[in-house]
């Protein structure tokens, strides 16, 4: 057996409840730290950022296990549903620290979305994301079907790209980091778009 056989096996043995269990854990270690100082002097604003953070880091991984697979052999096919619910989770406990945390006012929520450019991109892609997660069950697929299933999480693509210009945008300086997110999601697009160009032309 190679090393990547033994690799997948291992994966293979990891139940999907210890991945959303483990994954879960993160935003409340994160939440602990915020009540217990661990955050520094601004912990409301440090867990939504780290959330974001997290979230995109989330996002990557996502749309990264199919080229993965193609150049290493190595798959996380079967963590891929657990790990994109873990990043809608993860945008769900950016956004409400930010609306209920952060803003707490709801009329202040609305005017932000409808007024602040980077904020607009930010619900647009949470918008966005709401069917792919929805549909991330065996139920969906069945009603759906194979194709309109596909079609809707290639919706994906599009969510990566709107979360790193908002990760760029929400950013005071211009930073390396984001940057380097939007060109690792772009690199991870480009690499599907024969298959994307191939799935809506049939």
């Amino acid at each position: 057996m190679t090393r990547t056989q033994r690799v997948n096996a291992a994966l293979r043995q990891v139940p999907s409840w210890a991945v959303y269990g483990l994954g879960a854990l993160i935003p409340v270690y994160y939440l602990y730290l915020g009540l217990t100082g661990g955050l520094g002097v601004e912990p409301v604003n440090a867990l939504e950022r780290a959330l974001g953070d997290l979230a995109i880091k989330a996002l990557v991984v996502v749309l990264a296990v199919t080229p993965v697979r193609r150049w290493t052999g190595i798959s996380l096919v079967m963590h891929r549903r657990a790990l994109g619910l873990l990043a809608f989770f993860y945008v769900v406990c950016h956004l409400l620290v930010w609306a209920l945390l952060d803003v707490q006012d709801f009329g202040r929520v609305w005017a932000d979305i409808v007024k602040r450019p980077y904020i607009s991109i930010g619900m647009i892609a949470f918008v966005l994301l709401l069917p792919v997660a929805a549909t991330s069950n065996n139920l969906s697929i069945r009603k759906l079907g194979p194709v309109r299933w596909r079609r809707v999480h290639m919706l994906t693509y599009a969510i990566g790209v709107l979360g790193a210009a908002h990760y760029i945008m929400v950013q005071k300086t211009w930073e390396a980091e984001p940057l380097i997110y939007l060109a690792v999601i772009l690199g991870l697009v480009a690499t599907r778009l024969p298959a994307l160009r191939r799935e809506f032309a049939s």
